[in-house]
C-alpha cells in the first residue's frame, strides 16, 4: 500500500517561512493527485506488474481500512466505482495543470506515462477526458469494518 501525507503548502507566504530559520518551513509536499501515475511508471519501468499496481493502489487499502469487498474489487455488489486508464497517454506534471491548491509542483517537468481517462462512481461518469462532471453530494459515507489483516 503506498500513503502521503499531502501537505499542499505554498512556497509564497508559507515555504519562505523558513527564510532565515529552517525549523519554521511548513514540513511535506503536495503530490497526491499523481500518486496513481507515479506509481503506474513501476509497471512501465518493469518493477511492478499490472495487477501488482491495481492490488497497490486499490485492493490493498480497500482491505486495510475494512472497505473490502465493497471496495477494491470489480464484482457483483461491490461498489462500482472503477478507473479507466489509458496506458498509452502521456502526461508532463506541472503547476500549470495540476488541480492541487499550489503554487509549485515537486514534480514540474516530468513526463510520465500513462493517465486516468475516465472515472465512474456508482454508475456515473465523474471524470472523462480532463474534465470534471462530479456533483456536489454525490459522495456516500460508508462504514468501516475491520482491517482484513487483523481479523
Amino acid at each position: 500500500m503506498v500513503s502521503t501525507d499531502h501537505c499542499p503548502f505554498c512556497f509564497k507566504d508559507q515555504k519562505e517561512l523558513g527564510i532565515g530559520d529552517f525549523s519554521k518551513i511548513p514540513n511535506g509536499i503536495g503530490s497526491v493527485e499523481h500518486r496513481v501515475d507515479l506509481l503506474y511508471q513501476g509497471v512501465v519501468d518493469g518493477k511492478l506488474s499490472l495487477s501488482r499496481w491495481v492490488e497497490t493502489v486499490a485492493t490493498t487499502p480497500a482491505r486495510m481500512f475494512g472497505l473490502y469487498p465493497r471496495k477494491g474489487v470489480i464484482a457483483p455488489g461491490s461498489d462500482a466505482d472503477i478507473v479507466l486508464y489509458d496506458p498509452t497517454a502521456r502526461t508532463r506534471i506541472s503547476v500549470e495543470t495540476h488541480h492541487m491548491n499550489m503554487d509549485h509542483s515537486a514534480w514540474e517537468g516530468y513526463e510520465i506515462a500513462g493517465k486516468v481517462d475516465t472515472v465512474i462512481s456508482r454508475g456515473t461518469v465523474i471524470v472523462s477526458g480532463d474534465a470534471y462532471h462530479g456533483r456536489k453530494g454525490h459522495g456516500q459515507y460508508l462504514r468501516r469494518g475491520l482491517s482484513d489483516y487483523l481479523v
